[in-house]
């Protein structure tokens, strides 16, 4: 087990975005998280790399317990890779030095050492022959992909990604998916918060279904979408398949 959550919750004043959720993830398993706006599947993601404080319970990454009193809180990050929403990259830097950054600041690596890595990378997700290129000069799609790499460029255990293709035109989604079909192809321990559903269909070993907070339902891609038990999982996905 690579994950562990147990009885879990975050608060924003009042509002419980996780309530006493509980999930545990197997190495090298890929778990696709859906369900409405405001249902806690980002703030899931946000607290297992302790970009958000529990008020209550516990999260493991490999047995070391994460939170932000952790004396080695910043090398259990490190495990753990995010992908989000917006890229996030420097505009004043290309795609390589992109890449580059964190190794030699975080992981200590030479310059060259990091360039080898990245080059490897940038290559792994199409991108070739954009390495010189500034965000600027690259599509939606690009950066999402620069991200991918850069993100796997520190050699992470898990990966998350934030509805990694929400903003990017229609046309853009397909050439990420099929990167992050690759890892997931590779074994990467995966937890993706995604509207496409036919991605989780494909891809996914399970899937969550999160409303308030909680864990409504969860399962295999050909049980949950096909024959979901919970009403509520129901209406939802009749809305979005």
């Amino acid at each position: 087990m690579i994950i562990e959550m147990n009885d879990v919750v975050c608060r924003f004043g009042v509002l419980a975005a996780l309530d006493h959720l509980s999930l545990t993830v197997e190495k090298g398993e890929v778990v696709c998280i859906i369900g409405p706006s405001g249902s806690g599947k980002s703030t899931l993601l946000r607290c297992l790399n302790a970009l958000e404080d529990i008020q209550e319970g516990s999260i493991e990454i490999e047995g070391l317990r994460l939170d932000r009193q952790h004396k080695d809180i910043h090398k259990i990050r490190l495990d753990v890779g995010m992908v989000f929403q917006q890229f996030n990259l420097f505009p004043h830097l290309n795609a390589l030095d992109n890449v580059n950054l964190a190794q030699i600041v975080v992981r200590g690596r030479t310059r060259y050492e990091a360039t080898v890595i990245s080059k490897e990378l940038l290559g792994k997700v199409g991108l070739t022959d954009k390495i010189d290129s500034y965000p600027s000069q690259l599509s939606g799609g690009q950066k999402q992909r620069v991200a991918i790499a850069r993100a796997l460029a520190m050699n992470p255990k898990v990966m998350l990604f934030d509805e990694a293709t929400s903003a990017l035109d229609p046309e853009m989604i397909g050439e990420v998916l099929e990167v992050m079909k690759q890892l997931a192809r590779e074994g990467m321990t995966m937890l993706v918060v995604t509207h496409e559903i036919g991605f989780a269909r494909e891809v996914a070993h399970r899937i969550l279904f999160l409303e308030n907070g909680r864990i409504v339902e969860e399962g295999p891609p050909q049980e949950l979408l096909t024959s979901p038990k919970n009403q509520r999982t129901r209406e939802f996905l009749a809305k979005v398949l």
